[in-house]
């Protein structure tokens, strides 16, 4: 009987420090939305997902931890780590903090390269079984020219020449050493930090879909590329009533609006989240919010039903999809819902994860008909647009 040596472990350090200068916009890259989610936690997710990585470990700029918090909510990860002030200097704060459970292989990774494919990160994970070192990287296709004073000044010959993208692996005791010699050097990446250390580094054949995204285009082509993908469209529909009991407050799509009663029900009765659950549960073909969390269990008895909907789109994101769009129509007398639309906007994308215009909330009454003209109880229905990959 043959012993199988055991599977080196692999940490997969995502670099996430940097401000997106160049990139411009009210917040870094990093943290805006990619068709539905953060670009952040989708590439994190890629890792997450990978079976040859053990850990994934983020760094930070700590000024934007709201927006790292918002962005990698409900994902496993350990506390992220404060970057520095060179892309160099954040990578190194990484390896120090990975170094106190120091792990066979390491392989950092660019936050703002969320299309880097499974294959990818394995061909570079088995190049490090013969190379302290190996990088994802794509052949230069295009001529090159070489120019001055705004004039071509002749062809620069292509052969040979790659184009750099990560993720970047490394044997971790080496790596680690190599930065800590390097530190106060202004090295372009850690291949260069690697090279300098007398390392052998590995060239990975990658793919042109693993690029970073460095501008608002390419934002939008990275969206257009998941987009294709995506090509298996579902929507569906959910409908919730509950009546009015005594109370001073009602629980409307996740927002507590003052009035005169509450609402009695599953959990905190918040008829439109329940709906909204029920929409996206039917838009996958898995059944209903009770089969999910019945209502006989006395553990969501007066739950928060947010809860409930984020369980949803969690069973959207293992099945590699997103959340499209959300539509919400509340359905009452009173209390009015007009005043507090926005704040009910925002907690829904919130708990969904996703930029608030893909989220709409609106309310009607039924011209004093029926038991909600009667002020007996509140309805909603909802819809949700679901893409998912096929």
């Amino acid at each position: 009987m043959t012993d199988r040596k055991p599977q080196p472990s692999c940490a997969a350090l995502i670099v996430a420090g940097g401000s997106g200068r160049r990139f411009g916009g009210e917040r870094p890259k990093q943290y805006c939305d990619l068709l539905g989610k953060p670009v952040l936690r989708r590439t994190v997710e890629a890792f997450l997902a990978h079976a040859g990585i053990t850990a994934v470990h983020v760094v930070i700029d700590p000024a934007c931890r709201d927006l790292y918090d918002a962005a990698v909510e409900g994902l496993d990860l350990p506390e992220p780590v404060a970057g520095g002030g060179a892309r160099q200097d954040s990578v190194r704060h990484g390896l120090e903090a990975l170094a106190a459970a120091p792990p066979d292989l390491v392989l950092i990774h660019d936050a703002a390269r969320p299309l880097v494919d499974a294959q990818t990160i394995g061909a570079v994970i088995d190049a490090l079984a013969r190379h302290p070192g190996a990088i994802a990287a794509v052949p230069v296709a295009d001529t090159l020219q070489r120019g001055e004073n705004g004039l071509v000044a002749g062809l620069v010959e292509r052969a040979g020449l790659w184009r750099a993208q990560t993720p970047q692996g490394f044997r971790f005791a080496d790596i680690l050493a190599a930065h800590r010699a390097a530190a106060g050097q202004e090295l372009t990446d850690d291949a260069a930090v690697a090279e300098r250390a007398g390392l052998p580094v590995a060239l990975v054949p990658s793919k042109e879909e693993n690029f970073k995204v460095t501008t608002p285009d390419d934002l939008t082509r990275a969206a257009r590329l998941i987009a294709t993908t995506l090509g298996d469209i579902r929507t569906g529909t959910g409908f919730d009533v509950h009546r009015f009991a005594e109370g001073d407050f009602v629980t409307l799509c996740g927002v507590r609006v003052p009035h005169d009663r509450k609402l009695d029900g599953h959990s905190d009765a918040d008829v439109g989240l329940h709906a909204l659950t029920d929409a996206i549960l039917g838009a996958l073909g898995s059944g209903d919010i009770g089969s999910h969390f019945p209502p006989s269990d006395p553990q969501w008895r007066g739950a928060d039903s947010a809860r409930f909907l984020r369980h949803a789109a969690d069973l959207v994101a293992r099945r590699g999809g997103v959340i499209a769009h959300v539509d919400v129509t509340v359905i009452c007398e009173r209390p009015k819902v007009g005043p507090h639309r926005e704040a009910m906007v925002a907690r829904v994308a919130e708990i969904l994860g996703i930029a608030s215009d893909r989220v709409s909330v609106k309310a009607t009454t039924t011209e004093r008909l029926g038991f909600t003209g009667r002020g007996e109880g509140i309805a909603a229905q909802a819809v949700a647009t679901v893409r998912l990959p096929g």
